[in-house]
């Protein structure tokens, strides 16, 4: 691996690689020469910030999950968890402060606190630049991104922090640099084989007899479902959380309903958040482990507690989990600041040393290790609301309440910059076109999930477009053989499954603006449309294609699609 690892100042000892245990890098060197001369260092009262080499030549991805923009070139992003990113300002499900170039290398900076992040801006020079008067006739012109001959550079300031640690990597392309920040992280996550199928989440108030006529009713009609989710009431409580079952799934009802999923070769997996309610068992049980405040009359557990978690881990094990039961959705832990008032503030105290800032941060990926443990060794691959950096190994699926379809797109595109997996679920169809678009992109995505938690019945019944979803269906449980390869190699070579076309064709200029198509697995290119959408411009980059379903030759280039279906095209060997 081609990593230089770089401390400046005196970095904070809560940081991701300190809760990373599959970290690659500790053993590194510290680099000198060329890439450390290139940045600049200053610490003040207010933080620690630094000054790295920018170009308007380059293009710059990452960042995390960012669902309203692809290229930050220009842009200044606040890396802020947040469960409602309504604007391209850095807020994210999942913020990682890793950052790749078109010039073939990414910089990691290892912290937990809301980085700023100024990718270009002009830096005060003994130059006098000449000429510089902007005008405009529209509101347009008058905020477009000017050039200018003034220096430039990419500044990052990291509140409160005394230092940091950065790891520069270089490689031929994008996606080597991707690669090696994945193996880094540990590698991808080992997915199951039923991991890879589709998942169908049923209604709030569902219980034990309606999951099982679900159940029933997908296997008779030839629908592939590998997964059975159950969503917030099948608890007694469920805002806060008591992890105790429900009147809904009484202990026979459920011995029935996990006998009636493992003979139709389905797995169940339970919703859950983790702040806990007084009623629970865990409540007392917790102790002093947890945050200074509530969140919904619950504790807030500190994952970073050994004691907490395996308190948490063992309760969930000897109550929760079987050999049906074995995957979670680990919902609301990215705080929100946009649509509601629930979080815990920046300024909780945590017993293990996090401060509320440093939680939000590192919340979903301690939560997520937690409920592995609570699975003691079986293979799953679960739903979080909150993943970060160097989160690469554990296998969770990202997915969001926001429901733009062009956003759920890009998430596709983006994640795959930043080690995420991400899921653009399907909730509800606006109408019959609507419905099938969303789904075409779920099939060909990272995690194929229908979540039906306020629907009585699967909304495509009434949508008259039962056949159709059978097909998708069907067609997901095809790509299983290669969604197997496809994950076996992000675990073994740091290879995205889903990943933009820029990663693989970094030369091909035509591709570094191209937020709406992505690579799937080893050979495909995927195109999704909305359903404003009745044609689509599609870019394929240079090589030998082929359409997916037809097998019909294709030419390379821009071409134009149009039909109901979804453009796939497989490049040949």
């Amino acid at each position: 691996m081609s990593i230089q690892k770089m401390t400046f100042g005196t970095p904070e000892a809560m940081v991701p690689t300190a809760f990373c245990p599959e970290f690659r890098g500790r053993e590194l060197p510290e680099a000198d020469g060329a890439a450390r001369a290139e940045i600049t260092f200053r610490a003040s009262a207010k933080g620690c910030t630094l000054e790295l080499p920018f170009s308007e030549s380059e293009e710059y991805y990452g960042f995390g999950l960012q669902l309203h923009s692809f290229s930050h070139k220009n842009r200044k992003l606040t890396l802020r968890v947040n469960s409602d990113p309504l604007f391209s300002t850095g807020d994210s499900h999942a913020p990682v402060p890793f950052f790749v170039s078109t010039a073939g290398y990414g910089i990691y900076v290892d912290t937990a606190r809301y980085a700023e992040f100024y990718v270009g801006v002009q830096r005060v020079t003994s130059a006098t630049t000449q000429g510089q008067t902007h005008g405009g006739n529209s509101v347009e012109e008058l905020y477009a991104v000017r050039q200018s001959g003034d220096e430039k550079v990419i500044v990052i300031h990291i509140p409160a922090a005394q230092g940091v640690t950065l790891y520069r990597i270089d490689g031929k392309n994008i996606l080597d640099v991707v690669k090696q920040y994945n193996l880094l992280a540990g590698g991808g996550p080992e997915i199951p084989d039923w991991g890879l199928g589709t998942y169908y989440r049923c209604h709030l108030d569902a219980d034990a007899d309606s999951v099982m006529k679900t159940a029933s009713y997908l296997t008779e009609k030839g629908m592939p479902c590998d997964v059975i989710g159950l969503e917030p009431h099948w608890q007694t409580r469920s805002y806060s959380c008591s992890y105790v079952w429900s009147e809904k799934f009484p202990t026979e009802k459920r011995a029935e309903l996990e006998r009636c999923l493992a003979e139709k070769g389905m797995h169940l997996n339970l919703w859950q958040h983790a702040f806990v309610h007084p009623e629970s068992p865990l409540y007392e049980a917790l102790g002093e482990g947890c945050g200074s405040y509530k969140v919904w009359g619950g504790k807030v557990p500190d994952f970073t507690v050994e004691k907490t978690v395996e308190t948490f881990a063992e309760y969930q094990n000897r109550t929760l989990v079987s050999d049906v039961t074995d995957g979670f959705k680990l919902d609301e832990c990215d705080g929100s600041d946009y649509t509601r008032d629930w979080s815990f503030p920046n300024c909780a105290e945590f017993p293990g040393g996090l401060d509320g800032e440093q939680y939000h941060t590192l919340f979903g990926m301690l939560y997520a290790r937690a409920a592995i443990r609570a699975l003691d060794g079986r293979p799953t691959y679960g739903q979080c609301r909150n993943m970060g950096a160097l989160a690469t190994s554990l296998p969770f699926a990202l997915y969001s309440d926001l429901y733009g379809h062009k956003e759920f797109i890009r998430g596709c595109v983006n994640s795959g910059f930043s080690g995420l997996l991400w899921a653009p679920e399907l909730r509800h169809g606006d109408s019959r076109e609507d419905l099938l678009r969303r789904l075409q992109t779920a099939v060909f995505s990272a995690q194929c999930m229908f979540n039906g938690w306020y629907c009585t019945e699967a909304p495509w019944i009434n949508l008259g477009c039962e056949e159709e979803v059978r097909e998708l269906f069907r067609i997901r449980e095809s790509l299983k053989p290669m969604l197997r390869e496809a994950y076996d190699r992000y675990r073994a070579e740091g290879i995205p499954p889903v990943r933009a076309l820029v990663c693989d064709y970094t030369e091909d200029r035509a591709t570094w603006t191209i937020d709406d198509e992505y690579l799937f697995c080893e050979s495909l290119l995927v195109a999704p449309m909305t359903a404003e959408e009745t044609s689509r411009r599609v870019y394929l980059p240079a090589g030998e294609w082929e359409d997916f379903f037809t097998g019909e030759a294709v030419e390379s280039g821009w071409l134009e699609y149009s039909g109901s279906g979804i453009p796939v095209y497989r490049k040949r060997k």
